[in-house]
């Protein structure tokens, strides 16, 4: 008889704070034989932290360790292809488990859809084996409930950009925002606080580091130290207020 395939599990689990796990996302990782988690090499990192309490000892960790993060690569490799190859490999071994008839919960920090690392191993496995996402707080609204700040009233729309875009385009686009959130800052930030200013709309931007996290930081956006940004930091440029 064969053996049923295992499910893959997409879990979300939240932006930092333990407790921002949701009910369905703990039950479903208890349930796991197999937990699988994105890591930078000699790092733990933050999804694993957030979940490293309830883990039982006959579950197996799988760490997909990154080849590479943002550090530049020598010619002729390219940082796509290099995490496309890790990619690859990292779902060929969840689909060793799965055929086995394991499931493998990959746990996402924030949303596993939202800028997760989750979404590149649900492209390649999706449509061969049944999968489930669960999803979770992602880290604009641990940053806007840290930082108190309503994003968007009545018919705004809200624009949620990268910081890696070119000056240009992220002027533009910030132009045309009701509100926005501007993620992926780390080295781009001293960009993204010039085309702030540029649009006037400095004084309106708030700055958070790690949202919801221990070491959360919320710092007025002139006095942020350009070079000392994480990648775990955002802006939001919130809404006009609404007297309602």
């Amino acid at each position: 008889m064969m053996q049923a395939p295992g499910r893959l599990i997409g879990l979300g689990v939240g932006p930092g704070d333990p407790e921002l796990i949701t009910v369905k996302a703990l039950r479903l990782l208890r349930e796991s034989p197999v937990v699988a988690y994105f890591v930078a090499k000699g790092k733990k990192g933050n999804a694993f932290g957030i979940i490293e309490a309830h883990l039982q000892d006959a579950q197996t960790l799988l760490p997909l360790v990154y080849p590479v993060t943002t550090e530049a690569l020598p010619a002729p490799l390219s940082y796509e292809q290099v995490i496309s190859d890790f990619y690859d490999t990292a779902g060929q071994q969840l689909a060793a488990h799965l055929d086995a008839g394991r499931d493998v919960a990959v746990i996402c920090e924030g949303d596993p859809f939202f800028y997760g690392s989750y979404m590149y191993l649900h492209d390649r496995l999706a449509e061969r084996y049944e999968a489930e996402v669960v999803p979770g707080v992602c880290s604009m609204l641990g940053g806007a409930s840290v930082l108190g700040a309503p994003l968007v009233y009545r018919n705004q729309s809200l624009s949620v950009l990268s910081g890696v875009l070119p000056h240009d385009d992220l002027k533009r686009r910030l132009a045309d925002a009701d509100a926005a959130v501007i993620m992926k800052l780390g080295r781009n930030f001293p960009k993204v606080r010039q085309v702030l200013k540029e649009l006037g709309l400095a004084d309106r931007a708030l700055y958070v580091e790690r949202a919801t996290m221990a070491n959360q930081k919320i710092v007025p956006l002139d006095q942020v130290e350009p070079m000392s940004s994480p990648y775990f930091s955002l802006i939001i440029v919130p809404g006009e207020r609404w007297q309602g």
